[in-house]
């Protein structure tokens, strides 16, 4: 998740055009998610992707990593948080609209790879809020906004952390790999 220095994870209106990413970013994470079988979503990250990704690679203008998204997307299941959203139509796609806290932990515990959370500021609270992200993938972008949409809102408890790895990107930005400490 890109993230400002002051913890932010959008602007007060929802924008996010101060996140720098490059082909190096690209690059990163491309090779990052292909560890994951798995996609979480919000409802509005889900439908923003969905209106992008299934196409994009085929566009006769597509830059390398909208191919290589496109085709890590099709192939991904998916699995999203709305308490509005049907999909019995939705290929590979399953719809969480209630009992988060049983659903997630039967998804965890299906056989694959990585469960990864793509953006979706209130899905992931919802999440924090349960106990149930094992990791934060943090990219900080050298950047104040001041105010906006925060990452962590309305914590109860402590959540420890092991700093697994960083990386700086020439860009500026510098991702932060933690996995939740549960000693």
């Amino acid at each position: 998740m890109h993230i400002s220095l002051d913890g932010f994870v959008a602007g007060p209106n929802g924008e996010m055009n101060w996140i720098k990413v490059d082909e190096e970013i690209f690059d990163y994470v491309g090779k990052r998610i292909s560890e994951g079988d798995t996609a979480l979503y919000g409802r509005v990250t889900y439908e923003m992707m969905e209106n992008y990704w299934p196409t994009a690679g085929d566009q006769p203008d597509a830059s390398k990593h909208d191919i290589e998204h496109s085709k890590w997307y099709s192939k991904i299941h998916k699995v999203v948080l709305s308490k509005t959203m049907e999909g019995a139509d939705l290929t590979n796609t399953t719809i969480i609209s209630d009992n988060l806290l049983d659903r997630i932990n039967e998804v965890k515990q299906q056989a694959g790879g990585d469960i990864l959370l793509f953006g979706s500021p209130t899905a992931t609270h919802s999440l924090i809020q349960q106990n149930l992200i094992d990791g934060y993938w943090l990219f900080v972008n050298p950047i104040i906004l001041g105010q906006g949409v925060p990452l962590f809102v309305d914590i109860k408890d402590k959540i420890k952390l092991k700093l697994l790895t960083t990386r700086q990107f020439t860009s500026g930005v510098t991702e932060l790999n933690y996995i939740v400490d549960s000693q």
